[in-house]
């Protein structure tokens, strides 16, 4: 159940606006049309609101690939241990982390295994969703499934409450076409709508999944061709949040009350969309590596202050 919410958060807007920015990150708030930014140690040491209330902060980490050793990043596993060790390091400990997708690079065992041992060490509840390389076995998932589909529905579709605000994992890569744009299916969304029927109006949302639910690049493959009918079901929420991974870079929009917000990688990162003549790992110097890895934090605080999303880049 959802915690009762007061008349302000009905109007609350997730307007987000994230960026790497020198080594740590930079949060940028919209009030009244105008941008404005503090640190990200700022933000994450920020003291208790007026009245008593705290914010709850939760994380996303993304494409973490492991079992990826190729040129773009011949240590993946590494990187994906120092996004842990600098989760372990935040001032503000998340309430819970979710993971969307892509844990591993080929879906076999070992990694997975290899993954669950890297990733024990968050010390906070880890949702996942999975990538289309989580769904590389001949059971076709199976193996994430059987690690992390305790519970869900279908092929790994699930939502749970967090303190008044309500998350929903859905699963869109089960019916990935190589070339082609992801899919949720007629099954997923009757869920959907029905899971959605019982909350109010005024509930914060946060959807998560692995490919955009907008359309990023479409010759790439970058979006979810029946997200509309997805979409539709959120319009009636004040305040929705929708995160991604899969495509490895920052890249935001807000639709109405719908923010988008795609994630960067702890593996490697990809071309910007149509700057290259196919998506896949981008070999950049060592020294910018850094800049183009990342985890995200979200800030949540009850009476009428929007979510914000703060990236923090490695370098």
């Amino acid at each position: 159940m959802t915690d009762d919410l007061d008349d302000g958060m009905s109007r609350r807007r997730l307007l987000g606006r994230c960026a790497g920015w020198a080594g740590a990150g930079a949060l940028y708030t919209m009030t009244g049309g105008v941008a404005s930014s503090i640190s990200l140690d700022a933000a994450l040491a920020a003291p208790k609101r007026a009245g008593g209330a705290r914010p709850f902060t939760f994380l996303q980490i993304s494409d973490t690939h492991i079992g990826f050793d190729k040129a773009a990043n011949p240590n993946a596993r590494g990187t994906a241990i120092e996004a842990v060790e600098k989760i372990k390091a935040l001032a503000d400990k998340p309430d819970l982390i979710i993971h969307t997708g892509d844990i591993t690079h080929l879906s076999t065992d070992a990694q997975f295994d290899d993954a669950a041992q890297i990733l024990s060490g968050l010390g906070a509840p880890v949702f996942y969703v999975p990538g289309e390389h989580d769904f590389l076995d001949e059971g076709q998932g199976k193996a994430f499934l059987a690690r992390y589909g305790k519970g869900a529905h279908g092929t790994g579709w699930y939502s749970f409450d967090h303190d008044g605000v309500h998350f929903v994992a859905l699963n869109n890569v089960a019916n990935l076409k190589p070339g082609g744009m992801a899919h949720l299916g007629e099954e997923q969304l009757a869920w959907l709508k029905s899971d959605l029927a019982g909350q109010a109006s005024s509930t914060p949302i946060v959807v998560f999944g692995h490919i955009p639910l907008w359309t990023v690049y479409e010759a790439w493959g970058w979006g979810t061709d029946d997200s509309a009918q997805a979409l539709a079901l959120l319009r009636r929420f004040g305040s929705v949040t929708v995160l991604n991974g899969h495509i490895h870079q920052v890249i935001q929009k807000v639709e109405g009350n719908v923010s988008f917000h795609s994630a960067r990688s702890t593996a490697y990162p990809q071309p910007a969309p149509g700057a290259a003549p196919s998506p896949g790992p981008l070999k950049v110097p060592a020294e910018q590596l850094p800049s183009m890895l990342g985890i995200r934090t979200a800030r949540f605080v009850r009476g009428g202050e929007p979510i914000a999303l703060i990236d923090q880049a490695f370098a």
